[in-house]
């Protein structure tokens, strides 16, 4: 009994610390916002998934590690799911939708969490004659401050953009088919220097459309080297994706090149069934122009057909002056008789979108005119037998009677070419749509089903179904190689302390499931995504949470 009491009076103390130690391993326990739990973690730098758990606090994420100790406000079981960066939509055309919506619905269910605008029109800089041209009352003139009171506003997504040389051109020159004088052009280098210093992602244009038509190569390339001492990117809709296809990628790299600048692609094609053949070589020339040390890199979206407006059936020059000139130009018999020949021209100096599909193959989705919205879902070729007349003539006739360029949807890639273009390793993605909802006035024009379905598409056909590129390097394409193209700080990654824009979808069923018939249609697939740390999406419906900021570029020197 002695020798007991002895023993115990020794191991007291011991025990004692013991229990304070234990007590205080409890009490320091570390304590998240957020732990997701049992994920594949696809880091979004092409690394096969590894099963971990990650946590949240605040804006960033804190900690990724498999068996996570510490405890989450809020713990997500994300067994059997994929956890990766939010997906970065490289073109983006939510610039207005998310003015009325800001939740960004057909793109967050697709696990969304960057809007990339600036496709040759950007919604700044604005003279006062541009923001008249708006039916609301502006409250930016800036490209940033538009960002700016977007994040104001609330939306779910971050935004960023690049400075449109489109809206440059307009800001100087109007809609004229001339050359900037000396003077437009140093002012239009000074609207570079002021927006790339705001944040912008670089330079974006559109050359099939006037008046970006009417740019000169060397004008491009005066502008780029400003963007390129920012550290900024050209990016571009080819000047032709289709009979000058090489031709207009030896543009890029020539301004690449000269500039000194990063060039990307937006939506790489080959566009029409006789250029089938060429989406070889373009991306030979791509891959050859890499291996010179240029950076170039393209994007695209995971579907045959394009949408635009009807204005990309008609030659540019009877467009110069803005749509009030044109739509008086078609109305004269004599211009419309000249137009028309243009439009049965195969091998005019511009790009005929109308001639490369066929007209059976021009879908119309879009009226403002609420007595044409009978003919959404109909090709122009029928709705041109409707009224007796010529596809050419409907056309015409169709713009000046919807006071708009009419939206359409034109089929012109080939499945094959689709593939081929997901195989190469520095393609991103991007939707070419607007972000909207299945509700409102939303349901008063038929966008291209990429709107819904872009990025479920790709997961759900391409990568799972068909097994073109596996989920790994699909997931860097949409997250990490996006961001290092565009020099995100802290961003495009799963690793600790990046902002936590995350995605969790389940592999398996994600699907899109937008239609041209129906294409006001969620994908579903994704059950949560957090933006900046936010939930935005819980069991794959929106929270209704607006966490979205503004994204700089390498030119912004302030706080993020």
């Amino acid at each position: 009994m002695i020798i007991r009491t002895f023993i115990f009076l020794i191991l007291l103390p011991v025990l004692i610390w013991c229990y304070s130690a234990a007590d205080s391993v409890i009490s320091i326990s570390p304590s998240y916002d957020v732990i997701i739990r049992n994920g594949t973690v696809y880091d979004g730098t092409g690394s096969h998934g590894k099963v971990s758990d990650l946590a949240i606090s605040a804006d960033r994420i804190a900690k990724i590690s498999p068996n996570l100790f510490g405890k989450g406000k809020m713990e997500i079981d994300a067994t059997g799911m994929a956890v990766t960066p939010g997906f970065i939509n490289m073109l983006s055309w939510a610039t207005e939708s998310l003015i009325i919506d800001g939740h960004s619905q057909s793109d967050i269910r697709q696990g969304v969490t960057l809007e990339i605008f600036g496709e040759g029109i950007s919604m700044g800089p604005l003279n006062n004659e541009m923001k008249s041209r708006f039916d609301n009352q502006l409250e930016w003139t800036t490209l940033s401050e538009y960002l700016e009171s977007l994040v104001k506003k609330g939306v779910s997504p971050n935004v960023a953009s690049f400075v449109g040389a489109t809206t440059l051109r307009i800001h100087q020159v109007g809609y004229t088919n001339r050359p900037p004088t000396n003077d437009e052009m140093e002012t239009m280098k000074a609207l570079v220097r002021q927006e790339m210093q705001g944040g912008a992602m670089g330079i974006g244009s559109s050359l099939i459309y006037a008046p970006a038509f009417y740019s000169s190569t060397e004008e491009l390339i005066e502008l780029c080297k400003v963007a390129s001492k920012y550290g900024g990117m050209y990016i571009s809709h080819l000047r032709s994706e289709s009979n000058n296809l090489i031709q207009a990628l030896d543009e890029l790299i020539r301004i690449a090149k000269e500039a000194n600048i990063p060039a990307e692609i937006y939506h790489l094609k080959a566009a029409g069934k006789k250029n089938h053949y060429k989406m070889d070589f373009a991306i030979a020339k791509i891959d050859s122009a890499r291996s010179a040390g240029l950076q170039i890199t393209a994007n695209i979206y995971t579907y045959t057909a394009g949408a635009t407006g009807l204005n990309a059936s008609m030659p540019p020059w009877v467009q110069e002056g803005g749509y009030e000139k044109w739509s008086l130009r078609l109305k004269d018999p004599e211009i419309r008789a000249r137009v028309i020949i243009d439009m049965k021209n195969e091998n005019g100096d511009w790009e005929n979108l109308g001639l490369l599909a066929g007209y059976n193959n021009v879908l119309l989705n879009g009226f403002k005119n609420i007595k044409l919205r009978s003919y959404i879902g109909k090709t122009l070729e029928e709705v041109a037998e409707m009224r007796g007349s010529s596809p050419e003539e409907t056309a015409m006739d169709l713009v000046v009677e919807d006071g708009s360029r009419v939206e359409a949807v034109y089929f012109l890639m080939s499945e094959e070419n689709v593939k081929k273009k997901l195989r190469v390793p520095y393609v991103s993605f991007d939707s070419d749509a607007g972000s909207f909802a299945t509700e409102g006035d939303f349901l008063n024009s038929n966008p291209h089903p990429r709107a819904y379905g872009n990025f479920a598409r790709l997961l759900g056909k391409y990568v799972r179904d068909e097994k073109v590129i596996p989920l790994h390097e699909a997931v860097f394409r949409l997250s990490g190689l996006p961001a290092m193209n565009l020099k995100l700080k802290d961003r495009g990654f799963l690793k600790e302390n990046y902002f936590a824009d995350i995605v969790i979808f389940d592999p398996l069923i994600i699907q899109d499931h937008a239609t041209y018939e129906k294409p006001h249609q969620y994908s579903t697939g994704v059950y949560h995504v957090f933006v900046n740390g936010e939930q935005v999406l819980k069991d794959g419906e929106h929270t209704g949470a607006m966490p979205g900021r503004v994204v700089r570029g390498p030119g912004w020197k302030g706080a993020y």
